[in-house]
């Protein structure tokens, strides 16, 4: 099999071997370039000695002289350069307390986690896969290197990359690797909540961010998001829903962009439902409130999992206004979008309708009708330049402070007061007649 090397990771090798050292890409970009996928780094493991390696290329950064990586900088580009090693202990489920540098190439790639991450290729030798990477890929498996309990006690979260991996290549897990899983999941604990947020988005906006599943399958989520585990065990018994819960999160997840913030959206919307759950003496299962506790949940979680301000923000404001009904009229729409604010208001087009993609079939047509004239709505709102704020006003608090209106509390009053008229009738967003209509306040 031949791998087309970048120049820059051909240059390294050679340099590398020209001085009597072995040297290989090595790892995901391997893996990535038999899939036919553009790798977006590239890791190259060697013989060589750091210090071996610092000696043969002008500029180098030690980024992590401690276990063996060099990064060789080429033309203001990074290339991490790691020494064949083999690790010791771990004791914090993470970090082996030291490594041993070795010879051998064999033994650098048994210390990594699956077969498809542990192969290795240059020029000369082509492509070495000493534990069935390439037979597992054909087979669309994950599967661990060796013994499948060592490396997720080695390091808790292979565990989570085991499901993350499966998502973005939509491959199984093989049976002895999930089984290590379910045995091992609450390591997890034990796991910062920065690495686990990392590995979950990377999941959630995978091509198949339903395998979540997988992770509430093997006891995953009971350790990092067992808010899911309840929505999972939450039936629903509403002409509007066919799915439990949690199945209808993960089915709605299916139908947006992967796109950070509305796959969260969607993971989080309802997440509020087994708290919220009621029956009526149909025994038809209602949420009342799910939608403002719910964003409430969804704050204390993503803070949690330390999510940034922005992503908290933006989440938890759609998972409030998910399913508010809005007036499909102009004004309707403008208020909502004042409201809810224009970057929220347009994100909700896509949840509403994932939302309802996701329930039963029951007034299907309807829903998405009305979703797209409210989108109709908005785009005629938008080519018509109304007024949805105060900053879109045709006067300024300054314009009534001239007119006489005392400086303070009352300015804001007006304004608002103004503003809610030009929301109705934003033909009267004209600096006359919102004088005019000022005078009459003084």
């Amino acid at each position: 099999m031949h791998i087309q090397l970048p120049d820059k990771v051909h240059k390294i090798i050679e340099i590398l071997e020209s001085a009597g050292y072995e040297a290989y890409a090595v790892g995901g970009c391997v893996r990535d370039s038999v899939l036919g996928r553009e790798p977006n780094d590239w890791d190259i493991t060697t013989s060589a000695k750091p210090e071996e390696t610092k000696r043969l290329f002008y500029r180098t950064v030690d980024t992590g002289i401690k276990h063996g990586t060099v990064t060789v900088m080429l033309d203001q580009e990074g290339f991490e350069v790691t020494t064949y090693r083999i690790d010791g202990v771990y004791e914090d489920s993470r970090h082996p307390r030291e490594v041993t540098f070795t010879a051998s190439l064999e033994e650098d790639l048994k210390r990594r986690d699956f077969t498809v991450n542990a192969m290795a290729y240059n020029e000369r030798a082509g492509l070495v896969d000493v534990f069935g990477g390439l037979r597992d890929i054909e087979q669309g498996i994950i599967r661990c290197v060796g013994n499948a309990e060592e490396r997720f006690t080695e390091d808790a979260l292979r565990m989570l990359r085991a499901v993350r991996f499966s998502a973005q290549l939509g491959y199984g897990i093989e049976e002895e690797t999930k089984r290590a899983i379910r045995k091992l999941a609450p390591n997890l604990k034990a796991i910062s909540a920065e690495r686990i947020q990392a590995e979950l988005v990377k999941l959630v906006t995978s091509p198949h961010p339903d395998y979540l599943r997988t992770a509430y399958e093997t006891g995953i989520t009971k350790q990092i998001l067992p808010e899911f585990d309840l929505c999972m065990e939450t039936r629903q018994n509403n002409p509007h829903h066919c799915y439990a819960v949690g199945e209808h999160i993960l089915h709605a997840m299916q139908e947006t962009a992967p796109d950070k913030v509305l796959r969260l959206a969607m993971l989080f919307h309802d997440i509020c439902k087994p708290q919220t759950l009621s029956i009526d003496d149909a025994g038809v299962t209602h949420n009342k409130g799910h939608a403002e506790m719910g964003s409430e949940m969804t704050k204390q979680i993503l803070r949690r999992l330390k999510f940034d301000n922005d992503t908290i923000h933006k989440v938890s404001k759609l998972v409030l206004y998910h399913d508010q009904e809005v007036g499909l009229t102009p004004g309707g729409v403008r208020r909502a979008l004042n409201r809810m604010g224009e970057d929220i208001f347009v994100m909700l087009f896509a949840v509403q309708y994932a939302d309802i993609r996701a329930q039963s079939d029951y007034q299907r047509e309807e829903k998405l009708q009305r979703l797209t004239h409210k989108k109709e709505i908005y785009e005629g709102i938008c080519q018509r330049k109304e007024c949805l704020s105060l900053k879109d006003l045709a006067v300024t608090g300054s314009d009534l402070i001239a007119l006489g209106i005392p400086a303070g509390r009352q300015i804001g009053v007006v304004l608002n007061d103004l503003l809610d008229i030009v929301l109705e009738e934003p033909e009267r967003n004209t600096r006359e007649e919102l004088l005019r209509i000022s005078k009459e306040k003084i």
